[in-house]
């Protein structure tokens, strides 16, 4: 068996993120084993297609907030699948982490 690539390891993790639930882009890298390495994570999802069943959009940046997927993107779809999921967002546009962050098992 083949280990797997480090964007691998970032889509297990975030297909690990329960629905009604947010993570950082540093905490999933960080439970991919990449500990410091967010911009990655970020990259990892940027990559998938638009058609991925991996859920991208449940994680957010370190301010609780949306990081835009393409240049000039103002993360409007990204919000309203959150929403779709009971996530609310504060006047700034932000999530509160300390409610909505998910929290695996063990960490």
């Amino acid at each position: 068996m083949s280990e797997l690539t480090s964007y691998e390891r970032i889509y297990a993790v975030v297909r690990r993120i329960p629905r009604g639930r947010v993570a950082t882009y540093g905490q999933v890298a960080t439970l991919a084993g990449l500990e410091g390495h967010a911009r990655q994570a970020g990259y990892a999802l940027h990559a998938l297609p638009a058609t991925t069943a991996v859920p991208w959009h449940r994680v957010i940046n370190a301010q609780g907030a949306i990081s835009a997927r393409a240049p000039g993107g103002d993360g409007l779809h990204q919000r309203l699948l959150l929403e779709a999921e009971g996530i609310e967002f504060d006047a700034r546009g932000r999530i509160r982490l300390a409610r909505y962050q998910w929290r695996p098992r063990g960490q």
